[in-house]
């Protein structure tokens, strides 16, 4: 049940002519369920199917795209490239985050006028045919 649709219960009834909801009652073989039988909750007009059926869409039309917020931006792209985390001087630890350059504890958003990037990470290397003894 979780992640589906809630069942449509509400419509307007071509024998009676009223808005009414679904009545749904199973059909039963012995023990075994066979099937339901949909019928108009007022008139008790039955349904041969649920394709049949004229279903009232309840969801309120109250907002449209226009009214989705716009992104959140915190920072622009210039001032991303001089935060702590992208310099090639932080270093992260367990207990604290360090600037080696200045030698003190730093955040990962702290700017700093001293910004070296970190160098691009080396391509990863094919993976040989041959297996390695010593690699696990």
């Amino acid at each position: 049940m979780k992640g589906r649709e809630p069942a449509k219960v509400e419509f307007r009834c071509p024998a009676c002519g009223q808005d009414a909801w679904l009545a749904r009652k199973p059909q039963y073989d012995g023990f075994k369920k066979i099937g339901e039988t949909l019928s108009c909750a007022l008139c008790g007009h039955a349904f041969a199917s649920e394709a049949e059926i004229p279903f009232k869409d309840n969801r309120p039309k109250v907002f449209s795209e226009n009214d989705r917020p716009r992104p959140v931006q915190v920072f622009r792209e210039d001032e991303k490239g001089q935060m702590c985390r992208y310099c090639a001087e932080y270093v992260v630890n367990p207990f604290l985050q360090r600037c080696n350059l200045h030698k003190c504890e730093v955040e990962a958003t702290d700017t700093c006028p001293h910004f070296r990037p970190k160098p691009a990470p080396p391509p990863a290397a094919a993976e040989p045919d041959a297996p390695n003894p010593l690699r696990l």
